[in-house]
């Protein structure tokens, strides 16, 4: 056979030293069931995606009742947000299954009709990413039948794995504060003190950053002033102008800044844009979330990443299980600014 003829699960049978049905159980998902070794599964999908394999997906739904298709449900394509779909479709594709890609915006009711979509479509399995009802959504996929697995998102109902943002929004505070000391100290006066910024403070990530957040500054100061914590949306507009809004109340930018998200850091640096140099030398920044571009700002920014890749590999392996609803935690990464000389 030439190298331009289509491979098939025989070709890949014979190049992996594996029977033709230890091939089909590892591309389609059952070697854990047949009891095939992760090594031997991991190998012969590698062979499989490097030869340019690929099942015929509708013939496999007509024999399976299943399509090949595996979806993710998303908020939006930020930056965190888009680095989690290429991870996931990377995944996908090298199961040798199709990814299907869908935003909902937030909205309760869009994620509820996508869902009965792809339902309608014989999808294999969910992932749900940042979604506003995981329980709905949950009960709805235990109905159809649908494996499941929430990313970046508690559910009580479902296995979930998601970024430890209580301690992450510790360490990011505990080093915004350092900071800030070295700018001349951490007070109680507004300007003096350090404000949160951004998110949706009734969903689960952005109110565990808050408690993460809270906690460092208490057992720094003893005290949080809860007009210290400005979380109503994650809208990149809406991130302007309550920045604008909080430098117009304090008479300039407070000491310290916890921006929280990427989407939220867009929105705040339209408005930083546009001050002198010695406001944003005074001020100490960090953002939950990582910006590369952020090393090239005229001021020093800490930042913390996120482990998208992790996020999404662990729940591959949750997907994998029994469908406990457990919580899986990944612990995210703090990136340091390197100290500048403010004075040249």
């Amino acid at each position: 056979m030439s190298d331009n003829q289509k491979k098939t699960i025989y070709d890949i049978a014979q190049r992996a030293g594996a029977s033709a049905s230890t091939v089909s159980a590892a591309l389609n998902g059952t070697w854990k069931k047949r009891r095939i070794s992760e090594a031997t599964a991991k190998r012969i999908i590698e062979i499989a995606r490097d030869h340019g394999y690929s099942a015929n997906l509708q013939a496999r739904a007509l024999r399976t009742s299943r399509s090949g298709l595996v979806a993710l449900l998303l908020p939006e394509y930020n930056r965190f947000f888009s680095q989690i779909a290429q991870t996931f479709s990377r995944e996908v594709r090298a199961r040798n299954l199709c990814p299907v890609i869908i935003a909902t915006e937030r909205d309760p009711e869009e994620e509820r009709s996508t869902v009965a979509d792809l339902t309608s479509w014989a999808i294999d399995a969910l992932f749900f990413v940042g979604t506003v009802a995981p329980e709905d959504l949950s009960r709805q996929c235990e109905a159809a039948r649908i494996p499941h697995v929430f990313v970046d998102q508690p559910c009580a109902l479902a296995p979930s794995v998601v970024t430890d943002n209580r301690t992450g929004a510790q360490v990011l505070t505990r080093e915004i504060l350092a900071s800030m000391t070295a700018l001349g100290g951490v007070g109680t006066a507004p300007r003096e003190t350090i404000y949160f910024i951004g998110g949706n403070r009734h969903l689960p990530a952005t109110a565990n950053r808050i408690e993460g957040f809270s906690e460092a500054l208490y057992f720094h100061v003893g005290r949080v002033d809860p007009a210290q914590i400005i979380a109503e949306t994650y809208d990149i507009d809406a991130a302007t102008e309550a920045i604008a809004a909080l430098y117009a109340r304090l008479g300039g930018l407070p000491r310290g800044l916890f921006i929280n998200s990427d989407s939220v850091f867009e929105g705040v640096l339209r408005f930083l844009a546009t001050l002198p140099e010695h406001e944003l030398d005074a001020c100490a920044f960090g953002c939950f979330d990582y910006e590369p571009f952020g090393q090239l700002l005229r001021f020093p920014v800490h930042m913390m990443r996120q482990r998208h890749k992790m996020l999404v590999r662990r729940a591959f392996a949750l997907l994998g299980g029994d469908g406990t609803p457990i919580i899986e935690q990944v612990q995210p990464e703090l990136y340091r600014a390197p100290i500048r000389d403010r004075a040249s």
